[in-house]
C-alpha cells in the first residue's frame, strides 16, 4: 500500500530517522550541534519534532551522518514534504492545541481502533449530530468557530470513503452514546441510522458495548489507536481532553492501551449482533 501524504506523518517518520542515524553514528546531539556549527538544543528540537528542519539542514545532517544515494535523496524529499501545509491548517487557530497534529496523522493511517464512552467518533457522526456536540461542547467559541470545526469534521470523514485505500475502523461504543439524546429524537434517529450504514461497509467495523457488562477497562476515558501503512511505523495513541489532546509516544502507553481495546471488543457485541442493537433502537423509536 502507498504512503498517503500527510505533512505530519512526514515530519514524524522524519524526527525518528534522524534520531536514529545520529545514534547509528556514535555521535551525542553536542558533537553533531559542533560539527554543523549550531547548539545540541536545536538537533534535541528536530529529533523531537519541536522544529521542522529545512531540507539543508538535513542534508547537512546527512553529510555528518555519512548518508549517500537514494537513502538520501528520500530523506531530503521527506523534510520538503514534511514542511508542507495539509488542508487541516487554515481551520488551526479553531481547534484544540494537539488536535491539528492528529488530524495529520489520522490522515496517513490504514487503521483506526476508537473506544467512545460519550459520543459517536467524529468520523461517523452526521452533520445534525456533530454541530448538536459542537454547540454544547465549544461554550466559548464564536458562531464562525462552530461553523470551523463542523467544516472540519465533516471533511475528516473522507477517509472512509476514499478511493483504493479507505482507513479501516473498529469502533467499540458504549451503549451511553447510543442512548443519550444528542440534539432531539431525530437528529439520534439519523445519526443512529448513519451508524448502520456504515457499519455495512467492508472498512468499518462497529461493536456495542452494552450496560449489562458492567465494569471494563475503558472506564478511565475515550481513546484511539492509529496503526501506520509503512513497515516500521509504530503505533500511536491519541487521548482528547476538553481544551487539548495527548500523544503519549511511549510504547508501552500504547501497548497499554491496546491491552484495553482487547478487554473492551472481548465484552463488546459482535458485529452482527451490534447491527441488530442499532436497528433494535431505530424500530422502537430511540
Amino acid at each position: 500500500m502507498a504512503p498517503r501524504p500527510s505533512p505530519t506523518a512526514r515530519h514524524r517518520r522524519l524526527m525518528a530517522e534522524l534520531a536514529r542515524l545520529r545514534q547509528q553514528s556514535g555521535l551525542n546531539r553536542a558533537q553533531v550541534a559542533d560539527k554543523i556549527g549550531t547548539r545540541d538544543t536545536t538537533v534535541w528540537r528536530y529529533e523531537n519534532g519541536l522544529t521542522r528542519p529545512k531540507p539543508g539542514d538535513v542534508a547537512i545532517l546527512l553529510d555528518v551522518y555519512g548518508v549517500h544515494g537514494a537513502e538520501r535523496d528520500e530523506l531530503i524529499q521527506l523534510a520538503k514534504d514534511a514542511r508542507k501545509r495539509g488542508w487541516w491548517h487554515r481551520y488551526r487557530q479553531t481547534l484544540k492545541p494537539g488536535f491539528d497534529s492528529y488530524i495529520g496523522l489520522e490522515a496517513a493511517a490504514s487503521v483506526l481502533r476508537t473506544y467512545q464512552p460519550i459520543v459517536v467518533p467524529g468520523l461517523m457522526q452526521t452533520k445534525a449530530y456533530t454541530r448538536a456536540v459542537i454547540e454544547q461542547t465549544a461554550i466559548t467559541s464564536a458562531p464562525d468557530d462552530v461553523d470551523e470545526k463542523v467544516t472540519v469534521r465533516m471533511s475528516r470523514q473522507e477517509l472512509l470513503t476514499r478511493d483504493g485505500d479507505p482507513i479501516q475502523v473498529v469502533a467499540v461504543l458504549c451503549e451511553a452514546v447510543l442512548r443519550r439524546q444528542v440534539g432531539g429524537p431525530a437528529t439520534m434517529r439519523e445519526q443512529i441510522q448513519r451508524l448502520v450504514d456504515l457499519a455495512e461497509r467492508p472498512n468499518v467495523t462497529i461493536r456495542v458495548l452494552p450496560f449489562s457488562q458492567g465494569a471494563h477497562a475503558g472506564m478511565d476515558g475515550q481513546f484511539n489507536l492509529l496503526e501506520f501503512p509503512e513497515p516500521g511505523e509504530p503505533d500511536l495513541v491519541y487521548l482528547e481532553q476538553a481544551s487539548s489532546g495527548l500523544m503519549p509516544e511511549d510504547p508501552e502507553e500504547v501497548r497499554r492501551y491496546t491491552l484495553m481495546f482487547g478487554n473492551l471488543l472481548a465484552k463488546a457485541l459482535k458485529p452482527d449482533e451490534s447491527v441488530a442493537f442499532l436497528r433494535g433502537l431505530i424500530h422502537n423509536g430511540q
